[in-house]
């Protein structure tokens, strides 16, 4: 029997990506401005994602610039990030994935030394990793996607994708046909309809298993 693959998003999914963000947010700007810049700042990401030219630390760096932050300050996101730190029910559920013969891997908009920051924090070894670095690509364009299959050779009857974003991940990945579970922490609508949805990953070795038997 081929092996099970289940991929996944980092930020926002793994890493407490919104937290991190907004820390930095309140410390620069103040706390009362924070919450319309962090929506503002996930319009400008997007924006200066769309031709994959800039690394992330490149587009964090200009969107704080963006967002008006003032000398000194632009590097702030960047700088924090590898200090970002994972939701409490992540090391767990990817342990019992592992346990249960799911091989792991991230498909990340970010760069290596990041994610190898982040890796460091959930604690949890990873198959694969494919970061939009290293690629010149960000989600949602596939190829992430395409690398991982790649890379991998994995039976795509046998691979599931699990992430926060419905823009970035859900709808690229169920345009593939990937079975999807839709983490939806935020309470938020999808722009597609996921394989399966959860409030976290509590309990997503059950889900994986449901949708890809051993």
């Amino acid at each position: 029997m081929r092996d099970r693959w289940a991929s996944f998003d980092c930020y926002g999914t793994l890493i407490d990506w919104n937290a991190g963000i907004r820390g930095q947010l309140e410390r620069v700007f103040g706390a009362e401005d924070a919450g319309a810049l962090l929506r503002r700042y996930h319009e400008v990401e997007r924006e200066l994602e769309q031709d994959g030219s800039l690394t992330y630390r490149e587009v964090l760096t200009r969107a704080m610039r963006r967002l008006g932050a003032p000398a000194g300050e632009e590097g702030a996101l960047a700088g924090s990030l590898p200090s970002w730190q994972p939701f409490p029910e992540v090391r767990e559920a990817l342990e019992e994935a592992r346990g249960r013969g799911w091989r792991l891997a991230i498909l990340s908009n970010s760069d290596p030394d990041f994610i190898e920051a982040s890796k460091a924090l959930i604690g949890v070894p990873f198959d694969e990793t494919v970061v939009a670095a290293e690629i010149h690509s960000y989600k949602p364009a596939l190829l992430h996607w395409h690398e991982f299959q790649a890379r991998t050779l994995a039976d795509r009857r046998r691979h599931a994708h699990v992430a926060a974003s419905s823009f970035h991940d859900v709808a690229p990945a169920m345009k593939l046909r990937i079975p999807t579970v839709w983490i939806n922490r935020l309470e938020e609508h999808p722009l597609t309809s996921p394989t399966r949805e959860l409030r976290d990953l509590s309990g997503l070795a059950d889900t994986l298993d449901e949708l890809i038997p051993a």
